[in-house]
């Protein structure tokens, strides 16, 4: 028995201590990212070969002197340069002699250690395309970079403790068994950890309560957020939407930029149907007929329409028993539970095209911008005001509420306040 518990004891102790150390890496390494951004980033790129003001820090320690050296020159590159240290000396002079920072005295050994071991480690995720917007994304931070979902902090938190609880609960059967041998009483009967967490739960059944309608509110708020964004083809680390190859080089820039041809010349149904409409080879033709080259692939691409449409450029024929029609690419897709209305927005709300698809002037192959999502969608009702210019009805509804909440409720009319937050307006 007495080994049992020497064993089990021991057990306790070497789990706990690695709980610990575990987590103390994972904070001593979010350090290093924080200490390095604060105090180097602004010299020097950490993963990378970009020179800044001094080069980039990828591969150092292949280049470096082993041993300490790296740390002696954090802390001060001088005292290394003086001391006639052949490579300080080298990158010193290949760097112009720009003096780097002395951080002796402003970081500690810890500080410095922890700015290697973070120099060490796999390079952090790029940040995402920078947006027209300076207000990060939700989900990303004030740097680009994504935030940690704070129910993952939650969830990981508790791991911690339970893994502690179960080791902490093996040292105190232990030693109150001791302590019951020594006094010649006798031990306490062996419980498995459910047993004892259901006698404690029997013993405080309302604070038992209390916590798991927080549980329950707080899993409802996250899976509420989640559903917020419920995306299609959208990478919200990297900010990049579905950017598919389709059948043919057709280019947005060329044709609705440089030529001016109007979206709905191409996507005629957008101003009459709930879809946009993908073109058919028809309308390709209109143009096509006659110009036989492009600028860019010459009569490459263009050759594909005439298969597609069965016709000889030679002859100038049609042969319906060759025609092959495009299967174009959709790049912008909505989950299936979702309703929208692309003459409901384009005519009545007199919404751009660019809104939602960005600036398809300028791309060269179609791709999303936006991430159209639940969020998304929402926060583009609260802030649009309806279009009603020229309508009375609206203009004298409009200026009687102005006139009679001035200063007390902001009366703009955005969609959200004629029902564009209703559930059934997009889902039915």
């Amino acid at each position: 028995m007495k080994n049992h518990i020497s064993r089990t004891t021991a057990k306790a102790l070497i789990t706990t201590i690695f709980t610990l150390f575990a987590f103390n890496s994972t904070l001593f390494a979010q350090d290093g990212a924080a200490i390095f951004k604060a105090n180097c980033a602004t010299c020097h790129s950490s993963h990378s070969d970009q020179k800044i003001t001094g080069p980039g820090l990828k591969g150092v320690f292949d280049r470096a002197p082993k041993g300490d050296w790296m740390h002696r020159w954090i802390m001060n590159n001088e005292k290394v340069i003086k001391s006639g240290d052949a490579y300080a000396n080298k990158i010193y002079t290949e760097n112009n002699k720009q003096a780097m920072n002395v951080f002796e005295g402003q970081l500690t050994d810890k500080d410095v250690d922890a700015v290697i071991a973070f120099l060490k480690g796999p390079a952090p995720k790029e940040p995402g395309i920078a947006t027209t917007s300076t207000v990060p994304e939700e989900g990303m931070g004030d740097n680009g970079g994504a935030k940690i979902d704070p129910l993952y902090i939650v969830l990981g938190s508790i791991v911690i403790l339970l893994i502690l609880l179960g080791s902490l609960r093996s040292v105190r059967t232990s030693m109150q068994n001791a302590a019951n041998r020594a006094e010649g009483k006798p031990e306490n009967p062996e419980i498995t950890f459910g047993q004892e967490v259901k006698q404690w739960m029997s013993g405080h059944r309302r604070l038992v309560g209390v916590m798991v309608i927080i549980v329950g509110f707080v899993g409802m708020k996250s899976c509420w957020d989640a559903c917020y964004d419920i995306g299609v083809y959208y990478d919200w680390e990297t900010q990049k939407g579905y950017k598919p190859e389709q059948p043919i080089k057709f280019s947005h820039k060329l044709h609705a930029g440089d030529n001016e041809i109007a979206c709905q010349y191409c996507h005629n149904s957008v101003e009459k149907s709930r879809h946009a409409g993908i073109p058919t080879v028809n309308i390709c033709m209109n143009c096509h007929k006659g110009i036989q080259k492009g600028p860019q692939y010459a009569e490459k691409e263009i050759n594909k329409i005439y298969a597609a449409a069965g016709f000889d450029p030679k002859t100038s024929t049609y042969d319906k028993s060759k025609e092959n029609p495009l299967t174009w690419i959709k790049v912008h897709n909505l989950p299936d539970h979702v309703y929208f209305n692309h003459s409901q927005h384009v005519v009545v709300g007199k919404v751009e095209c660019g809104t939602c698809h960005g600036d398809v002037k300028s791309m060269t192959v179609a791709e999303q911008k936006a991430p159209l999502t639940m969020k998304w969608c929402i926060e583009c009702h609260r802030k649009t005001e309806v279009a009603m210019e020229g309508n009375a009805y609206y203009d004298r509804l409009h200026k009687a509420l102005k006139a009679k909440y001035a200063g007390q409720y902001d009366v703009k009319f955005t969609v959200e306040k004629i029902g564009g937050l209703e559930c059934a307006k997009c889902h039915y």
